[in-house]
């Protein structure tokens, strides 16, 4: 199962001790065992060691092409681990965003959500990226510092990314301190979210409002609507993005929402347990992500770009974004390999190429017959479809005019795609730049 937010009901962690933390013989001799590797490598002992290499899988990878302008980056900013309410070490967040092929990878803790505080305490908020920052070295992998201000309705839950502290994010009176995560949680609601938000915002932080149609477990998949508290950030210019895609679910209401406010489009995992549990990948699932069109491969870029909005998020089989952006990647990905053009029976073939991960469906809207074919086109993943057309207009210019049913540029509503072709009398066949 894939939660958004696991505070169903308010129970105390246990207290009794599991069976491999018991006073006695067999840890003695396991620490004596490991003195010398802790000697040794100390680094590692604290850190939980660097992330191995993941195996070569290169149907597990997620990959999207370059733009003309951009490249394209594949990036995860919502995930959780056991320094909340999570049940990995971050190390595992790292390896699976390494199998996964990802640019950039956000471990955001609840702050105030702590169901795990009796058995791993940390004051420090920041635990959880400094581990996954060591668990990356000598990878390529960008760790984003952040965290998720996780506050009742109607703030709700927002992550702040690219932060400096998370710490300052957070307040408890002393006297509030408890190892009861309920109470804990409640005494840290007492502090107004505005001031949560406007701490992250002196930092520099992109912050963006996740699953807004989540309100509780009992009510995971309310409408999505503005409220007075998230127009005002909005206003003031400190929220910056939302979630259209969280999990198993998108909202196209949220999608709506971040059109109709000038919010960034986001998809996340919002992974707790294992990415190979909640996805599949090994079956052909995936991760949502949200594919970030940066100048370059830097934080400092992918950063500019997320305040920009170049964003596309890839969520199951279908691209969303604002048109500009998906159209961008859309004509990135497809390429026309082929054309042969057949006089006798005035037919001309067509192979396309798709460089993505994800199949691109067309329907054909253009001013010419598919003979033998319904007019729907299905290009699969790194593969190739070949179809027919028959026009009266060749020989001469032929403009291919398709709409691609798994992309969305607004609810309900798809991109279209045109390329032109000069078909000649001899069969010669003269491509000509994509129509814009």
């Amino acid at each position: 199962m894939i939660h958004a937010f696991t505070r169903p009901r308010f129970t105390k962690a246990p207290t009794g001790d599991p069976a491999h933390t018991r006073p006695g013989a067999p840890l003695a001799t396991a620490a004596r065992r490991m003195l010398p590797l802790l000697l040794v490598l100390p680094g590692l002992a604290i850190a939980h060691g660097v992330a191995l290499d993941p195996p070569a899988d290169e149907d597990r990878l997620i990959r999207f092409p370059d733009t003309g302008d951009y490249l394209t980056l594949v990036v995860d900013l919502h995930t959780h681990s056991v320094f909340s309410d999570g049940h990995v070490w971050p190390r595992i967040r790292v390896g699976e965003a390494l199998r996964d092929g990802l640019d950039a990878l956000a471990i955001t803790e609840h702050l105030e959500w702590q169901p795990h505080r009796v058995d791993i305490p940390h004051p420090d908020r920041n635990r959880a990226h400094a581990e996954a920052v060591a668990a990356a070295a000598g990878h390529e992998l960008m760790i984003v510092a952040g965290t998720e201000i996780t506050r009742e309705q109607p703030a709700g839950h927002m992550n702040a990314v690219f932060i400096e502290d998370a710490n300052v994010m957070l307040k408890v009176a002393p006297e509030a301190e408890t190892d009861d995560a309920e109470d804990y949680y409640i005494a840290a609601n007492r502090w107004p979210p505005e001031r949560a938000v406007q701490a992250a915002n002196d930092q520099g932080a992109f912050v963006f409002w996740n699953h807004a149609w989540w309100q509780s477990p009992d009510n995971p998949a309310a409408p999505t609507v503005m409220t007075d508290f998230h127009r005002g950030l909005i206003e003031s210019g400190q929220l910056h993005g939302i979630e259209i895609a969280n999990g198993i679910a998108y909202a196209e209401d949220a999608f709506q929402l971040a059109l109709d406010h000038g919010l960034t489009p986001l998809g996340v995992s919002d992974v707790h347990e294992l990415i190979d549990w909640d996805y599949r990948p090994a079956a052909g699932g995936h991760r949502p992500v949200t594919l970030v069109l940066a100048a370059e491969r830097s934080q400092a870029a992918l950063r500019e770009a997320l305040f920009a909005g170049r964003t596309v998020v890839w969520f199951e089989e279908t691209l969303i974004g604002r048109e500009p952006h998906l159209v961008s990647l859309l004509r990135a990905a497809l390429d026309v390999d082929e054309v042969n053009y057949n006089a006798l029976h005035n037919l001309v073939y067509v192979t396309v190429s798709n460089a993505s991960d994800a199949p691109i469906r067309l329907r054909n809207r253009g001013g010419y017959s598919m003979p033998g074919q319904t007019g729907d086109v299905e290009v699969p993943p790194h593969g190739t479809a070949q179809f027919a057309l028959r026009s009266d207009a060749v020989p001469g210019e032929v403009e291919l005019d398709f709409e691609v049913l798994n992309a969305l540029i607004a609810p309900k509503v798809h991109p279209r795609l045109t390329h032109k072709l000069r078909i000649e009398a001899a069969g010669g066949v003269d491509q000509v730049d994509l129509a814009r």
